[in-house]
């Protein structure tokens, strides 16, 4: 089950934020209802796509567990997968995985949330397990023992994470005394001592229709939906809730972590408490972080001069108080001292001196504008009521626009001088320590073979059934627009008017690897780093504030993208194209940036995450692949400006450009605007190839990779597969995939290795189809001593594929999800904007997702067990695993 537990930043540039602002919907589109059980409901009409979101938000997460049991709500939210009585857990886990969507839940510290999102076809059987769910659910010892295996592989997980340990000794140290001292993730020891019992007595306390907010989005009839709602739900009982759990914060002592990291780079944090979601200053602090998060702010700027590879500041939100965090990135072997005296002076002005008022400005109008970028997905406007209902207390996510509109920059700066006092900040260094290189060829412990037998058909109940019964093709609610400019450059609308919002996406295919020179690796990279710094009308700063003006996201380079509000679209254009096709590239950022990537390049050269992936891909690929080229501090720093202006002027070109415009724009509108701001871009030269040659299958092997900080196992067991994006076998493939690795515990590995064995907490498969090479890996994590047991299940289960047809209810359950995605994709302008890009690059028409749906619904058991004869090869894989030395 994933969490929303906070995980901080340990990559450049990474957008680090939490909370934030949240979308308003008129009330024309709102229904709300109080059930006489207390439930409360809330319908809102989303017309994006033929999708509903269901959250079932209870009022009680890690704040209300026993004292000495941290993960109690955490536990309860993976035994509500378990079964319900009149709802067993394998029927449980056939209707999430035939309803295509997702289906899980998050536990935080006042909220376990518990989600479908799905086709709306299947909005009944939705709110029937939602309701199954709240009546009661099964706590059996047996199972409990069972995922009691999953859940600790989780905290494995996550104590792999030298950002979460420090993390959780922030907490202990910022609340001391409170429900907030600890994460609701659990503890091993804490997880070895709870029963069954307990946690049937919590979700018995707790799982009350009055202590509980449904929330629905999507494309439904309201009045519908909210009868359906009082049939499911209007019978359950209220209950008598236990008294809440006090807070009294004492002053924050300062303290200063040092930790190691795998990371190829370090972090410097300074962290501070701050107002709650529902203190009356939350809006404060909201717009506080996005100012001094502000890309024309001195955090921000310490990435720009040199001081740090990046810098920035972001907030996390919990009820009752929040963290704020600035944070500076070094390179390994840098010196972290300095970076951290220039993020405490920028603080320290913060509190003496106040905020610019111009970035605090721009910052309110950023977040009220992203209110309305909020209804640009179903389930992101879903999350929006919900956090507003559950987590701040709020009539409506209105009510924050209107908070954030009272904001003044007099009150920002009261706020700033009450946080940021030196003396109350938790500060760590996350120093990179190299853990050793590669072992290969050494086998691992624990390599006992159980016995497989096939999984059981799951008898559905009969409401069930009915459901999901007959199989078809989904129409597409798309109808894009695909133009082809007289330079080459390809452009699809999709016009879009659930909000008064555009949203931009590009790709220009290059290929670095194939591009560049000899000797010059990195010079991509450079030429990324470059973008930022503004183009040849307006350096950097202006250029932002420019941005900031229209309340535009904007970024350049090989990938590029654009949100801005609609009334806005040709000026947020114009400066999209002056910064793509007009790059300022300044010497002295030049400077700057190839320090920045060669210090960077040479934390990542001996970081465990990129010596596991270049050395799978060693065993994969043969010697001198173009893909095992990458960048080194030598070659970076023997680069010019002049390579990286030629390297641009040579693999930026509009015949290799697409763009995807998605939202309240007229098609005609749209070519206009592309038409003016990127006409006149012309290629030079015949178009290159971008695309990797085909590569012969490889050889089978086992490499090893320690990771000192990890006390969990990474594995990913791989091999090449002769399945191009343009092979008709890949369909009989990735039906397989969803048999074999898709869904939740409907799928056999899954069941095998976390149902039935307890080895893993999550376990996936992935085909990557390319244009004329691909690759087949099964990927999990669990402790040293059970990755032998988990690769041998892997191998058999392959096998399985091969030597016998899928079962009917298999197969059938299979094509239901693959159908039903075919809706979801659509459900959110990233998911369209990315799905037209990614067709286009890959030369296929528009409703290729129709198209496959067609093939799906009409392969075969036999035609899938032929696909996987042919092509995978389970005795090939190259196991890679990353972390702890292997037992035995």
């Amino acid at each position: 089950m994933k969490k929303r537990v906070l995980r901080l930043a340990a990559a450049i540039g990474l957008a680090l934020a939490t909370g934030g602002a949240f979308a308003a919907t008129n009330d024309s589109d709102v229904t709300r209802a109080t059930l006489d059980n207390g439930l409360r409901v809330v319908i809102v009409r989303d017309t994006l796509a033929p999708v509903v979101t269901t959250e079932m938000n209870y009022l009680a997460g890690s704040d209300e567990v026993p004292a000495g049991f941290p993960g109690t709500a955490h536990a309860v939210e993976h035994m509500m997968f378990r079964g319900s009585p009149g709802l067993s857990k394998d029927q449980l886990a056939a209707i999430a995985a035939n309803m295509g969507g997702a289906f899980n839940a998050d536990t935080t510290q006042s909220v376990t949330q518990y989600y479908f999102v799905a086709p709306t076809q299947d909005l009944d059987v939705a709110l029937h397990v939602q309701a199954l769910r709240m009546r009661g659910v099964d706590m059996s010892a047996k199972e409990w023992d069972k995922e009691r295996g999953a859940i600790e592989q989780e905290v494995s997980r996550d104590l792999s994470s030298p950002d979460f340990k420090f993390y959780t000794q922030m907490l202990e140290q910022m609340f001391s005394g409170t429900p907030y001292a600890h994460t609701p993730l659990g503890t091993r020891p804490s997880f070895d001592k709870t029963t069954a019992a307990m946690l049937k007595d919590f979700h018995d306390t707790w799982y009350a229709p009055n202590n509980a907010i449904l929330v629905i989005a999507g494309d439904v009839d309201p009045a519908a939906t909210l009868a359906k709602v009082k049939q499911e739900f209007g019978g359950i009982a209220k209950k008598t809730l236990p008294a809440r759990p006090a807070f009294a914060f004492k002053p924050v002592q300062a303290k200063t972590v040092q930790l190691p990291t795998d990371n190829p780079y370090g972090s410097v944090y300074l962290g501070y408490r701050m107002p709650g979601l529902t203190s009356k200053d939350y809006a404060t602090a909201l717009v506080m972080s996005q100012a001094l998060g502000s890309q024309r702010a001195a955090l921000a700027g310490m990435g720009f001069d040199g001081t740090a590879l990046y810098g920035g500041f972001f907030d996390q939100g919990m009820p009752q108080a929040g963290v704020g965090m600035a944070v500076g990135v070094f390179p390994k072997g840098g010196d972290p001292a300095p970076i951290l005296k220039k993020m405490q002076a920028i603080l320290a002005d913060a509190a003496s001196k106040g905020i610019d008022p111009a970035l605090v400005d721009a910052a309110k109008r950023k977040a009220i504008a992203d209110l309305e970028f909020k209804k640009n997905s179903v389930d992101g406007l879903a999350n929006a009521w919900s956090h507003a209902l559950a987590f701040q207390d709020a009539e409506s996510p209105d009510a924050i626009k209107a908070a954030i509109e009272a904001v003044t920059p007099a009150a920002v700066d009261a706020l700033a001088k009450q946080t940021f006092d030196h003396a109350h900040a938790i500060t760590a260094i996350l120093t990179p320590e190299s853990s050793g290189k590669p072992v290969a060829g050494k086998g691992f412990g624990g390599a006992e073979s159980f016995a497989s037998t096939p999984d059981k058909p799951v008898q559905l109940p009969a409401w069930a059934e009915q459901a999901f019964a007959k199989l078809e093709v989904p129409k597409s609610s798309l109808q894009p627009v695909a133009y082809t400019l007289p330079n080459g450059l390809k452009l699809i609308v999709q016009p879009e008017t659930i909000s008064d919002t555009v949203e931009l996406y590009g790709a220009v295919q290059t290929n670095q690897d194939l591009q560049a020179p000899k000797g010059e690796e990195g010079v991509a990279d450079v030429l990324e780093g470059l973008f930022p710094f503004g183009t040849e009308h307006l350096d950097r700063l202006a250029f932002q504030q420019a941005l900031d003006a229209i309340s535009a996201h904007e970024s350049a380079g090989a990938s590029f993208s654009l949100a801005v509000p609609s009334a806005h679209f040709a000026e947020g254009v114009k400066l999209l194209a002056d910064n793509e096709l007009r790059p300022a590239l300044p010497a002295q950022a030049f400077s700057v940036v190839q320090r920045q990537v060669a210090g960077a390049a040479a934390g990542i050269l001996q970081s465990p995450g990129f010596l596991f992936e270049q050395g799978l891909d060693k065993a994969l690929l043969p010697a001198n692949d173009p893909a095992l080229r990458h960048p080194t501090p030598q070659n970076v720093m023997a680069l010019t400006l002049d390579k990286v202006k030629a390297y641009y002027a040579q693999t930026f070109r509009p015949d290799l450009t697409i763009i995807v415009v998605v939202g309240k724009v007229d098609p005609a509108q749209a070519k206009n605007v592309i038409e003016q701001a990127f006409g006149d871009w012309k290629a030079q030269g015949p178009k290159p190839d971008t695309n990797y040659a085909a590569v012969p299958a490889n050889k089978p092997g086992k490499l090893h990779v320690p990771d000192a900080s990890a006390v969990q196992d990474s594995v990913d067991m791989a091999q090449t597969i002769a399945i191009t994006f343009d092979n008709p076998d890949r369909f009989a493939i990735n039906l397989g995939n969803q048999v074999l690795g898709g869904g939740f515990y409907a799928s056999r590995l899954t069941r095998d290795l976390r149902e039935k064995h307890g080895l893993v907490y999550t376990v996936g498969v992935g085909l990557d189809a390319r244009k004329h090479r691909g690759s087949y890996k099964v990927f999990f994590g669990c402790d040293p001593d059970k990755v032998g047991a988990a690769s041998a299940l892997v191998v058999q289960n392959l096998r399985q594929m091969q030597q016998q047809p899928v079962t009917d209810t298999e197969l059938k359950q299979a094509k239901g999800i693959l159908l039903r995605r075919i809706p979801l994709g659509e459900s959110s302008f990233g998911a369209i904007g990315g799905q037209l890009l990614t067709l286009s690059q890959e030369g296929k028409p528009l409703d290729a997702m129709t198209i496959a749906g067609q093939h799906y619904l009409q392969l075969t058991a036999p035609e899938v067990q032929q696909a996987f004869a042919k092509y995978l090869r389970p005795d090939g894989l190259v196991t890679a695993v990353k972390g702890p030395a292997p037992k035995g």
